[in-house]
């Protein structure tokens, strides 16, 4: 099982912000994830920028498939921008 973390204690990015360097760490082996081979069982996933260090995360379209698998659970305004992300990306 793999958690996408968003934290109130992490950096909280905008569209002012210029980050460029973005990496997924897995809390739960303490190092950098890579297409899970970072550690076995269990993956909390945050991302981890070069500038801010952890940051929250707005998660990608495809995640729709698992809105369960965030915690905290995603906001009705995250699915309602998931959603609308899908359905430009259809037509």
């Amino acid at each position: 099982m793999t958690l996408i973390v968003r934290d109130p204690g992490y950096h909280e990015p905008t569209d002012e912000d210029n980050c460029a360097v973005f990496s997924y760490f897995c809390q739960a082996h303490d190092r950098f994830y890579q297409r899970e081979a970072c550690g076995e069982g269990p993956h909390l996933i945050a991302l981890h920028c070069e500038e801010h260090g952890p940051e929250s995360m707005w998660p990608q379209p495809l995640t729709l498939m698992f809105p369960e698998g965030f915690e905290p659970p995603l906001s009705e305004a995250q699915l309602s921008w998931l959603q609308a992300e899908r359905d430009a990306a259809q037509a």
